[in-house]
């Protein structure tokens, strides 16, 4: 039990400085909000407005539930979740490996080539589809 109790005064340690990071930042910080401030972000990328109601059915009012506007998200967006979500594995995976390369042998060098191999595939597919272009 003494081993562990480094690790949860570093725990009880995070946590106070997370709570009273929270309690300062809603005490003294700014409250002035505007629309801007409320709407979602989505890495600098403009979201387009959409009613989910029909224009038809707006005219008639035939009783239809009105829903507020739909942000959508431009495809880009989610190439570049693609893109970091690949290598973010990718290095997740190569750091235990390098580590462990000695003691693994042929078969970690087979299976690491293999998983290359893979996120080669998935890197070419968002490559062919643009993500990698910024404009």
């Amino acid at each position: 039990m003494n081993a562990y109790v480094p690790i949860m005064v570093l725990g009880a340690i995070g946590a106070a400085f997370a709570v009273f990071s929270v309690f300062i930042a809603v005490a003294i910080g700014p409250k002035r909000y505007n629309r801007a401030k409320l709407e979602p972000y989505e890495c600098g990328i403009e979201p387009v407005e959409q009613s989910l109601v029909s224009g038809d059915a707006r005219r008639r009012n035939a009783g239809a539930v009105v829903v507020g506007p739909v942000h959508r998200v431009p495809v880009k967006y989610y190439l570049t979740a693609m893109l970091f979500i690949i290598f973010d594995i990718e290095i997740v995976f190569l750091y235990p490996w390098a580590v462990a390369f000695d003691a693994l042998g042929w078969f970690g060098f087979l299976a690491m080539t293999l998983f290359i191999v893979n996120v080669s595939v998935a890197y070419a597919y968002e490559w062919r589809r643009g993500g990698l272009s910024w404009d």
